[in-house]
C-alpha cells in the first residue's frame, strides 16, 4: 500500500512540474530531465561541492511513467515519441492510443470503419511496394510529422502522404488516429439530414464515406447516387454523424426481426429509397394506431393485428408519406415510383437514440 501511495504522489508531483501545454519542455534532452524549481543538493567530496545527479524521466518506475503518459493528450504523445527509442515504443502502444480514439472518434467509427481501415492499410502497403517507394529512415521525418497537429493542419494531404506515417507500425492504433486526424482516411459512416438539412431528407440518415477536416472541425461526405454518381457535401458538424447501428449494406434489404414486438408508441427506423437504382436511407418514424382502433390504451387491439401503422409526423396530414401500413407477418420491399420503396425496419431501444432524432426535428413540416 505504501509503495502504490508513493508512486501516485510521485506521478502527481512530476505532472505538476511538466505542464501538458508544453510537452517539449522536457523532451529536448530526455536523458537529463530535471525538475523545474528543484533545489540541487550539494554533496561534499574532498571538500568540493558536487551537485546531485539530475533525475531522468526514464528513471521513474514503470507504473509512474505509465501514469504520466496516460495524462498526455495526443499531441503530447506524438512529441514524446520523437524523444528517444525507449519512449517511442511506449508512446506508440495501442493501449494508450485506443483511449484517445474512443474519446474523439468513438461516436463516428464502428465495426465497418475498422474493417475499412484494415483494408486501407493493406492497399496502401501494396501500392508502396508496387511503386517501389522507399521508406524514410530519418528521425526528423518522423518528428516533423508527429510533433503537434498544427503541422498536420498546415500541410496539404499530399505532403502528409508517405511522410512519417510509413515508419509507424502497420495497422497500429496510433496510425489510425493520425490518419483520421489528417483526413487521409475515408471511412463508412452515416449522416443525418444529408445535403445541409434539405427538406427532402429531413429526419433521415444515409450511408456515406466521410473524412475529417481538421481546420474546420467538420466532415466531408461522399454519397452514392443513381448510376454510380457521387454527391459531395462539406462542412458537416459532429452532431450529424453516427456509426452505422446495423451492418446492412445500403443497397440490401434489412431483415426485420422486430415486427412481432411493435406496438403503438414505439420508435422505429425504416429503409426507404426513391427507386430501386438508389441506395436505402434510414427514416425515423413512430408506430401509430390502426384506423379501426380507438386509440385508447385500455381498448387497443393493434398488437393483435397483422397490420402495423407507421407514422412520419414531420409530414403534413395530407402527404402521401405521412402514413404507411406494413404487414407484420411478411414484410418484403414494397412501394412504387410515386411513393418510393419501403424496406426493412428496426426498433429503437435506447433513449439516447430517440433523443437524438428528436433533436433533429425540423422547425417546419415537410411538404
Amino acid at each position: 500500500m505504501f509503495f502504490f501511495l508513493f508512486i501516485f504522489c510521485f506521478s502527481i508531483s512530476l505532472l505538476s512540474h511538466f505542464p501538458l501545454r508544453c510537452p517539449l519542455r522536457f523532451l529536448c534532452a530526455p536523458k537529463f530531465v530535471s525538475f523545474v524549481g528543484r533545489k540541487e543538493l550539494a554533496v561534499c567530496r574532498d571538500g568540493v561541492p558536487v551537485p546531485e545527479p539530475e533525475l531522468s524521466l526514464l528513471d521513474l518506475p514503470g507504473l509512474a511513467l505509465e501514469c504520466v503518459l496516460e495524462k498526455l493528450p495526443p499531441a503530447g504523445l506524438c512529441s514524446m515519441s520523437a524523444a528517444c527509442s525507449s519512449l517511442r515504443a511506449m508512446c506508440r502502444s495501442d493501449r494508450l492510443w485506443e483511449k484517445h480514439v474512443q474519446q474523439k472518434w468513438g461516436g463516428v467509427i464502428g465495426e465497418a470503419a475498422r474493417a475499412e481501415w484494415e483494408r486501407w492499410v493493406v492497399e496502401k502497403s501494396n501500392r508502396r511496394r508496387t511503386c517501389g517507394l522507399p521508406r524514410r529512415k530519418a528521425l526528423w521525418d518522423v518528428s516533423s510529422s508527429l510533433l503537434g497537429f498544427s503541422w498536420i493542419r498546415e500541410k496539404s494531404r499530399n505532403e502528409v502522404e508517405g511522410k512519417g506515417w510509413d515508419l509507424l507500425p502497420q495497422g497500429s492504433v496510433m496510425s489510425l488516429y493520425l490518419s483520421l486526424e489528417s483526413g487521409q482516411f475515408w471511412f463508412p459512416a452515416q449522416v443525418y439530414n444529408r445535403e445541409n438539412g434539405h427538406l427532402g431528407f429531413m429526419l433521415s440518415c444515409y450511408d456515406a464515406h466521410i473524412c475529417y477536416d481538421s481546420p474546420t472541425d467538420t466532415f466531408r461526405a461522399r454519397y452514392s447516387s443513381q448510376g454510380g454518381r457521387q454527391t459531395v457535401e462539406d462542412g458537416i458538424p459532429w452532431n450529424r454523424i453516427r456509426s452505422p447501428p446495423v451492418s446492412t449494406h445500403p443497397y440490401e434489404l434489412h431483415v426485420s426481426d422486430c415486427l412481432n414486438d411493435l406496438k403503438p408508441g414505439d420508435r422505429i427506423e425504416i429503409q426507404w429509397r426513391k427507386s430501386k437504382e438508389f441506395p436505402y436511407g434510414w427514416w425515423y418514424g413512430v408506430v401509430g394506431h390502426l384506423e379501426s382502433c380507438s386509440g385508447s390504451e385500455d381498448c387497443c387491439h393493434c398488437v393483435y393485428s397483422d397490420s402495423v401503422t407507421l407514422e412520419f409526423n414531420h409530414y403534413p396530414d395530407d402527404s402521401r408519406w405521412r402514413r404507411k401500413v406494413v404487414n407484420r407477418r411478411k414484410h418484403p420491399e414494397e412501394g412504387d415510383q410515386v411513393t418510393g420503396f419501403y424496406g426493412g425496419i428496426w426498433k429503437l431501444e435506447r433513449t439516447e437514440e430517440i433523443t437524438k432524432w428528436k433533436s433533429l426535428w425540423p422547425s417546419r413540416v415537410s411538404v
